[in-house]
């Protein structure tokens, strides 16, 4: 059962981290629309309404995780990012770019591998270090 919890709190996470990559994709279709355009306010607006959704998942994401592994766990909004744009903005996606990801990716595995990697609220109350 614990198991479960900690996979569905590691998963809530990554949701999070995919709501906010979204608010790179609002602020390239803002961009491409002339300054104080309908188009503009549009998408500069969705972003702030984008950044509000994140702010409540994430409080409610780091209540199971230490800060430093929640936040280590920010840095696969660049898989996201790197996903979107190539399908939503036909950007290419080069081999440097992978192994970058890759090594970034690397690095949020080793944190969440590492002591109490992913605690539960549980588990932090229970004597874990906070």
């Amino acid at each position: 059962m614990k198991k479960k919890s900690v996979l569905g709190n590691f998963l809530f996470l990554q949701i999070a981290v995919l709501v906010y990559s979204l608010d790179t994709v609002c602020a390239k279709f803002a961009s491409q629309n002339a300054f104080l355009s309908p188009g503009y306010i549009f998408f500069f607006g969705l972003e702030f309404v984008v950044l509000g959704i994140y702010a409540l998942l994430w409080q409610q994401a780091i209540k199971h995780f230490q800060l430093s592994i929640a936040y280590a766990n920010k840095a696969m909004g660049l898989l996201w990012s790197m996903l979107w744009s190539h399908l939503i903005f036909r950007q290419g996606i080069t081999t440097a770019k992978v192994i970058g990801v890759l090594l970034v990716m690397a690095g949020v595995i080793v944190m969440n591998m590492g002591e109490g990697g992913a605690n539960s609220k549980e588990t932090q109350e229970g004597g874990g270090k906070l």
